[in-house]
């Protein structure tokens, strides 16, 4: 048996791992600056999306973020804690949880702003090569 009949199994022929090693390298030059925070990189992201939208359900919010209800509602649960959202009953549908940011939640906004400056810093792309790559990666995503 040659070996070119294997090399479909390479790991260097894998599209798979550098997306998965560049995330994971692209949350740990995250990780300082929330820790200033005090948020992880998932509930960054889900405090991204109630800063634009102040309330969202927790369905909307697992859509957009492509996390199921099992991960999303300890993170939930922590970020209410921390005093930064509220999770109440819908008053559309009761089955529905709205998530809506706090006055704590809003003013945490204003201290993030920092981090995708910090981040930019981080990454060695031009601006047109970032732009393809967030191009081709969600091309990726939304298949």
């Amino acid at each position: 048996m040659s070996n070119s009949q294997y090399d479909s199994l390479k790991l260097e022929n894998q599209l798979c791992f550098p997306l998965y090693v560049a995330a994971k390298e692209t949350i740990r030059l995250y990780k300082p600056f929330l820790d200033e925070l005090d948020l992880t990189y998932t509930q960054y992201i889900t405090m991204m999306l109630l800063w634009e939208h102040s309330t969202m359900t927790v369905k909307e919010l697992g859509d957009r973020l492509y996390l199921d209800s099992g991960t999303l509602t300890p993170l939930l649960k922590k970020l209410e804690k921390k005093g930064f959202i509220t999770r109440t009953r819908s008053y559309k549908d009761e089955r529905n949880l709205d998530i809506s940011l706090t006055a704590v939640g809003m003013e945490l906004r204003d201290k993030a702003l920092k981090v995708p400056r910090e981040m930019a810093k981080c990454v060695k792309l031009t601006n047109e090569e970032a732009y393809q790559l967030y191009t081709l990666i969600y091309k990726l995503i939304k298949q």
